[in-house]
């Protein structure tokens, strides 16, 4: 009778899917303040007046951008502070009697939870899942009140953007008070068998006799195995039972073909199926060997990996699941196979989609396990919080086939450590624990980051532990930016960098635009870098990809980053108004750079070719050679000027010969490629001189809109010139309008110095000839169009000064129809009306001359603009200055400043001026900095000035990570490089990862800092 009722059972759940007791999804409806607000707690208080949105969600990327801002450069200069959440509903019947939690993705952070009043707990750290029992709420009250509150005002709370919130999705969990724990199933696999650990829990007062029934089937439900167990629990404790099931016909996970079956744990007592939960898992074998690196399913492979930080630029951290989803299969299409959740967890949907598109994890926990940022975990709540916080997130994560190992740290140490791979040991014995550069001796990979970049380092390596480069490369690119000339983030030589050496791509410096004139540059840090693959740390992602290659121990890399992130902004950038951190080969508005089809040519076997840079360069002097490069997986290239063939060329092995490289004269025209394989053309591509910009192209990046409920889309908008050939240079403002029911979440275009705000915006200047829009339809029914519309042309009239204006719509739900467009314009700063100017075709105007325009849409007005042409706007051209010997530091008016001010009046300062420090105390001045490389003795430099009648060196101490230097200052080497600054050059010990350098000042009267520099 058992038997047959378990079969009749598994049937109904199998096919009818009708007794899982799933976690149901509870986004909707939530109420949110801005502030603190403790009598919010109640369930009484009145949030009538708060504003209603659904999860998830961040309100620090809904705020403006702001250099004053506490979150700083480290965290991208936005809004953070304190904020609340409430959601009250009615208990359903069929809650009653029932063991019911309610569950969190995701909240940054420090977040304490209320249920009608009752404080259920409080978790500190932002980048965990949690959950709380209200079973006891449940089965006596009718209503429930749930109250959040999240703290994120001490700032910076991280090294990059954390987003501050809700972040995550929240669910409603409702079991039989039998059922398997929350997190409470370990599956493990070798070969085609697969061992279940379960932790049953029986919340009842009464002894229980129960039956584990245990199925896999596959993703059409088809049952492959199952077996049962019996057991007895008492009252409100729980078990664990162990399982083994044999799978013969089960398909491996792998990269190629990720498949994935559901386990199916369902729980009898007393003749009745009490509970069902489904796990998803997937069949595979890895490994990792030292001599050869990591093996999957029996085959070595290389790890192609890039590291992620959680948020995806205008939508911050809460990330919705399509903008995830296409944002890893973008990276998987450039050849990627691996990811590093630098330097957190995310959150869970992200392991999911991993799982279904076949890409691998290096999952990790922490940044540091001290201080980092002022205000960080690691400062605050590390010691405290670390056991139960990695439990969580090991007890989450190790059912997923993607996640193939663990890292617990980043460029951090101590002997914690040591304690953290045993208790990661213990929870999962399946995964080996690495670090990124964090007490490698406590490791059983070796994971290395910016170290395993120096040159030499390969020929030195010895270890008796597998190796991998957990952050290799780092180069850094903007898009649609170039320059000949190398560049190196700490000049070049460096000794104490040890980098390689790259060479120019042409004698003298081809590229003269910039985003800004040299001499306003606020820090001399603030440049764009080149998209050639020539502007770098220690080597170009050439070498870094034949390295991994040809390396047989080499296990692979995760090159930072994937995508560009917010935050990070002042170590490498210069700070303000830089506010992103531009590492990636994907921009912030999910625009891929030239990096990324470098990338495809190595990583990736579909036919593919990609030509760089643009061909429209309109102030560089015919003649001129312009390197063109072509990357591409294919046999041979063919490159054609105007119609005539340059010849063709194969990609190479070695790192300097993966492009196939012509130098051209530069003359107005078209280029063309042609990819061979076997002998065929296979792709082809063209470039033409794109002439003014006159025109608006609208296109979807990723799926379209679904046909009804709410949904996310991200509508490309491109300028091009009247022939709809895109003008590389594009940065007029583009106008939005929304019709049917939708709403313009956010507004983007990928550049890491404007900071407009996001959130709601109707408008975005175009950076390098793109936007892009995200369009958020309601759970209303209705078609659904976009309107782009804009006053086009060269802002500072560098070839024309003709102007256009265009607007474009775009379906993105249902037939929108035909429309009619109208523009009436006005030249001399006047609001225009119907009554205006009505435009028929490209006029011209004068530097100095604002232009505002209507749309009319089916002679209704939608959307007002404004452009101004002046040479006060826009890029700057032929003004940039050429390589510069003077590699800029960290100015002291960014550092961490004690009884100081920052002055201006003396000259020949660099930066924005430099730090005086108050009569009578002893005030200090602290920097931030990050040493990706190896620990070892660096030359620090001061830039300061002293009006002190003192030996020199007696004005001030250096204390680094809390140890005094040597005090002998004076024996030091000193120099004064200006009439007014002196410099002192002093060797001093750093370590890996992160290191505060202070300036004591001693005699603080006259007593200057201007600049601090570590090489």
């Amino acid at each position: 009778m058992i038997k047959k009722l378990i079969f009749l059972a598994l049937t109904l759940f199998l096919f009818i899917n009708t007794q899982a007791q799933q976690a149901s999804n509870f986004d909707r409806d939530w109420k949110f303040n801005l502030g603190d607000h403790m009598q919010a707690s109640s369930a009484n208080y009145d949030d009538s007046a708060w504003r209603t949105l659904d999860l998830p969600h961040d309100w620090s990327i809904e705020g403006e951008y702001d250099e004053k801002n506490p979150m700083g450069d480290r965290c991208g200069y936005l809004p953070a502070g304190k904020g609340w959440y409430r959601k009250t509903v009615a208990v359903p019947k069929a809650w009653k009697d029932k063991h019911v939690e309610i569950l969190f993705d995701g909240v940054f952070m420090n977040s304490t939870v209320w249920l009608n009043g009752k404080e259920l707990g409080t978790r500190p750290y932002g980048w965990v899942s949690f959950n709380y029992d209200i079973s006891e709420e449940v089965a006596a009250e009718d209503t429930l009140t749930f109250a959040v509150r999240v703290d994120n005002s001490l700032q910076p709370a991280a090294r990059w953007y954390t987003g501050s919130g809700i972040y995550g999705h929240t669910w409603i969990s409702v079991k039989d008070k039998l059922h398997v724990a929350h997190d409470g199933i370990y599956v493990t696999t070798k070969g085609s068998q697969a061992s279940f650990e379960t932790e049953v829990v029986n919340t009842s007062r009464n002894k229980k006799k129960i039956i584990l029934q245990t199925t896999v089937a596959d993703n059409k439900g088809n049952v492959l195995a199952r077996t049962s167990s019996q057991a007895v629990l008492s009252g409100e404790t729980s078990q664990v039972i162990s399982q083994n099931i044999q799978v013969e016909e089960a398909k491996k996970w792998s990269l190629e073909s990720p498949n994935l079956y559901t386990l199916v744990s369902t729980i009898y007592s007393d003749n009745q199926l009490r509970s069902t939960s489904k796990t998803r898992f997937g069949f595979r074998d890895i490994d990792w060997k030292k001599e050869t690196g990591f093996w999957l399913n029996g085959k070595n492979i290389k790890l192609h990996g890039v590291a992620n930080h959680q948020d995806a630029g205008a939508l911050g951290a809460a990330v919705p699941d399509k903008i995830l989803r296409f944002r890893i299969q973008q990276l998987k299409d450039m050849g990627v196979n691996a990811i590093r959740t630098a330097h957190n967890p995310q959150t869970p949907q992200f392991y999911e989609i991993c799982d279904e598109l076949g890409m691998l994890v290096m999952d990790e926990i922490f940044d540091g396990w001290n201080k980092k940022a002022n205000q960080d975990y690691g400062a605050r709540f590390f010691e405290s919080w670390w056991k139960q916080d990695l439990t969580s997130w090991i007890k989450r994560d190790r059912n997923h086939p993607s996640v193939i190992i663990y890292s617990i740290g980043n460029e951090t140490r101590g002997e914690v450590g040591k304690d953290i791979v045993a208790l990661c040991h213990d929870l999962d014995h399946t995964r080996p624990v690495t670090s990124g550069h964090a007490s490698p001796q406590f490791m059983d990979v070796l994971g290395v980051n910016g170290h395993s970049e120096e040159k030499g380092f390969f020929d030195e390596f010895k270890s008796d532990k597998p190796f991998v480069a957990t952050e290799n490369t780092h180069t850094w690119q903007v898009r649609g930016y170039y320059r000949t000339q190398t560049w190196y983030r700490d000049g070049f030589p460096n000794p104490k960098r040890r980098p390689y050496p790259i060479p120019d791509l042409t004698q003298k410096e081809v590229f003269k635009h910039d985003w800004i004139a040299d001499s306003l540059r606020s820090n001399q840090k603030q440049i764009f870098n080149s998209s050639y693959d020539n502007a770098t740390v220690r080597l170009t992602s050439r070498q870094n990809i034949a390295q991994i290659r040809d390396i047989p121990y080499y296990s692979g890399s995760f090159r930072w980053t994937g995508h560009d992130y917010i935050g990070e902004a002042g170590y490498v950038h210069g700070g303000w108004p830089f506010k992103a951190f531009m590492g990636g080969a994907i921009d912030l508005a999910n625009f891929e750079k030239d990096l990324y089809y470098l990338y495809q040519s190595q990583w990736t076997t579909k036919p593919m070719l990609h030509i760089l840079p643009h061909w429209t360069h309109p102030k560089i002097e015919k003649g001129v050679e312009i390197p063109v490069w072509i990357y591409s997986n294919c046999d041979e290239v063919e490159l054609f000027k105007d119609g005539v063939s340059l010849g063709r060329k194969q990609p190479g092995n070695d790192w300097d010969t993966m492009q196939c490289e012509w130098l051209v004269p530069w003359s107005p025209g078209t280029l063309k490629a042609i990819a061979y394989k076997d002998g065929k053309p296979t792709v082809e591509k063209i470039l033409k001189t794109a002439g003014v910009p006159a025109r608006l192209k609208l296109s979807i990046d990723g799926k379209p809109l679904k046909k009804s409920g709410k949904d996310i889309v991200q509508v490309r908008t491109a300028i091009t010139d009247d022939q709809g050939e895109f003008y590389p240079y594009g940065e007029n403002r583009v106008y939005y309008h929304l019709f049917g029911p939708a709403v313009l979440k956010a507004l983007d275009n990928g550049s890491p110095v404007d900071v407009e705000k996001h959130y709601l915006a109707q408008d975005r200047i175009a950076f390098y000839g793109l936007t892009k829009a995200y369009v958020e339809s309601t759970r209303e029914k209705g078609t659904i169009g976009l309107l782009a519309a804009s006053i086009l042309g060269e802002k500072k009239q560098i070839t024309s000064n003709l102007v256009s204006i265009d607007a474009q719509i775009i379906p993105l739900r249902g037939d929108i129809g035909k429309h009619t467009f109208e523009f009436y314009y006005t030249l001399d700063g006047t609001e225009p009306t119907t009554t205006s100017m009505k435009y028929s075709r490209p006029f011209t105007v004068n530097l100095g001359t604002t232009v505002k325009a209507i749309v009319l849409v089916d002679g209704k007005k939608v959307q007002s603009m404004t452009e101004r042409f002046a040479m006060d706007e826009g890029f700057v051209w032929n003004e940039a200055s050429e390589n510069s010997t003077y590699q800029p530091g960290n100015q002291a008016e960014s550092g961490k400043i004690q009884d100081g001010d920052v002055a201006t009046t003396a000259g020949k300062y660099r930066g924005k001026g430099y730090v005086v420090f108050d009569k009578g105390s002893l005030g200090h001045l602290e920097w931030y900095q990050e040493n990706d490389g190896s620990t070892g003795t660096m030359n620090l430099a001061i830039r300061y000035h002293s009006e002190n009648q003192l030996p020199l060196g007696t004005d001030f101490n250096i204390v680094i990570n809390g140890k005094p230097v040597d005090p002998d200052l004076a024996n030091k080497h000193w120099e004064n490089d200006e009439d007014f600054w002196q410099t002192l050059t002093v060797p001093v010990e750093i370590a890996a990862g992160a290191n505060y350098i202070r300036i004591v000042a001693l005699e603080n009267d006259g007593f200057y800092i201007d600049e601090m520099q570590l090489n």
